[in-house]
């Protein structure tokens, strides 16, 4: 511990261990302090992603396109899923692109104590570090995504086949924000749970995958059935993908209450997950 003289010569802590973690144990400025270790965590996550790869940052790209593609042909050509007279692919890749980045936040933030417990042990640091620096990667992945997806917006609006309209793609950032946080809180509550019992992993992934089937990711609310559609609309998700394909194709079924509702959700998760994440950080060394 350092001690540091105040203005009357008097020594005061710099910082001090505390025996018991209390639940909003986190400043602002303490996280400031280390961005720079927050940049780096993120910089070698996203190098050793893509080391000694064929396609290296490129399998960003070719993962939700080869995606689109087997969505587009089973759903759209042998189902036969209606698309709202947008391009099967456009319609698709749009829920696709969110969907991505709801479910490897979520997951990989899920694994911040599992996949870190060795460096946990031996260095201090706020442990939060870990999942904003998972979510700035995810966040940069998405990025990379998202141009892809304004790529084939363009083709198919050059082409006449959807319209342009720059106030409609405003809502994009309130809905990627709501999306990221959802990820971004549940993540850090499963962070704790996994870690203490680690066969919830693989329950976690096959929840992630049902889960996709009941947001409106392949599909639009508009084809739910009415007397089920309520089901549905508890999903916090569900308004953020119909609002987000609106933003770029003008068709989803709007409603700001349910938009109102899944920003409520997304801050009440972050601020339980912090809190969580926080009490339980130091308490579960001993279990890892």
């Amino acid at each position: 511990m350092n001690q540091k003289p105040n203005s009357s010569g008097i020594k005061h802590w710099e910082w001090e261990i505390k025996p018991e973690t209390s639940w909003w144990d986190i400043g602002l400025v303490e996280l400031y302090s280390y961005k720079d270790l927050m940049l780096q965590l993120a910089r070698k996550d996203f190098l050793a992603l893509y080391q000694q790869t064929l396609l290296g940052p490129f399998w960003a790209l070719l993962q939700p396109l080869l995606t689109v593609i087997t969505y587009v042909l089973v759903f759209n050509k042998i189902i036969g899923i209606p698309t709202d007279g947008v391009p099967p692919l456009l319609f698709n890749m749009v829920g696709i692109t969110l969907w991505t980045l709801f479910s490897e936040v979520f997951l990989q933030i899920s694994k911040t104590f599992s996949q870190n417990a060795e460096i946990f042990s031996k260095v201090y640091f706020p442990r939060i570090i870990v999942a904003l620096s998972t979510l700035w990667l995810q966040l940069l992945l998405f990025g990379i995504q998202l141009l892809l997806l304004f790529a084939l917006y363009l083709l198919f609006l050059f082409k006449g086949q959807v319209e342009f309209n720059a106030g409609r793609l405003f809502l994009i950032f309130p809905v990627i924000a709501n999306t990221a946080g959802i990820g971004f809180g549940g993540g850090l509550i499963f962070s704790v749970l996994t870690a203490k019992y680690r066969d919830l992993m693989a329950l976690i992934q096959l929840i992630i995958r049902l889960l996709m089937f009941v947001c409106p990711v392949f599909y639009s609310l508009a084809m739910v059935p009415e007397n089920v559609r309520w089901l549905v609309n508890l999903n916090p998700l569900s308004s953020l993908f119909e609002y987000f394909r609106f933003a770029f194709l003008g068709v989803g079924s709007l409603n700001g209450f349910l938009l109102l509702y899944s920003a409520g959700f997304m801050l009440m998760i972050v601020f339980f997950g912090i809190l969580l994440f926080n009490k339980m950080s130091d308490k579960l060394m001993d279990v890892l």
